[in-house]
């Protein structure tokens, strides 16, 4: 995205179509960087928050669009994160899941994390999410079995309690993106 030409061009003097055009291209930037990452909520509620308050009348069109403009270089930050990992996009999910919220880690820790993350993606796509793996209890079960296995290896940092709430985000999470073998939305999102 070009700040330099939107803000040139909302200071051309259509000041509200600017508004409504950057608005348009953060909502569907925004709803693909959740569909991809759900962790990613905090973004929605942020921009939502924006929109409700220019709508009630608390901000100018002015102040309005100096912030879309703000909140669009965060997401552009956003969705370099992955890169910035040095994690895949799929990867970054899935540690986000095993990160977010409110876990304090070590960078040695996170390491560690990272290492689960790409071990658990590359385990259950190689062995586990066969074809219509979500349509037989016994495919599910195996599924369920290799993310509690994997995720055994989190951290001493993760108690019980979190560690069987991430493994059962996780499968939350697998279950809802891997459709079967070899497709899942990161790869009809490449």
């Amino acid at each position: 995205m070009d700040f330099d030409a939107l803000k040139a061009q909302f200071a051309s003097g259509y000041k509200h179509t600017e508004t409504e055009k950057l608005k348009g291209i953060i909502s569907s930037q925004l709803t693909q960087m959740l569909r991809l990452n759900k962790s990613r909520m905090n973004y929605l509620d942020k921009f939502q928050q924006m929109i409700d308050e220019y709508n009630a009348g608390s901000r100018n069109v002015e102040i309005f669009f100096a912030d879309l403009v703000e909140f669009a270089q965060e997401l552009n930050i956003e969705d370099k994160r992955a890169i910035s990992e040095n994690l895949a996009e799929e990867e970054l999910a899935i540690f986000d899941l095993l990160t977010k919220p409110d876990i304090t880690l070590t960078e040695k820790e996170k390491l560690e994390i990272k290492k689960v993350a790409k071990e658990l993606l590359s385990t259950l796509k190689q062995e586990k999410l066969v074809l219509d793996w979500r349509r037989r209890q016994q495919t599910k079960a195996a599924v369920k079995v290799a993310i509690e296995d994997i995720l055994d290896r989190l951290p001493d940092s993760y108690s019980t309690e979190a560690y069987q709430r991430k493994c059962q985000e996780v499968y939350q999470h697998v279950y809802e993106c891997y459709s079967e073998a070899g497709r899942s939305i990161y790869t009809t999102a490449a």
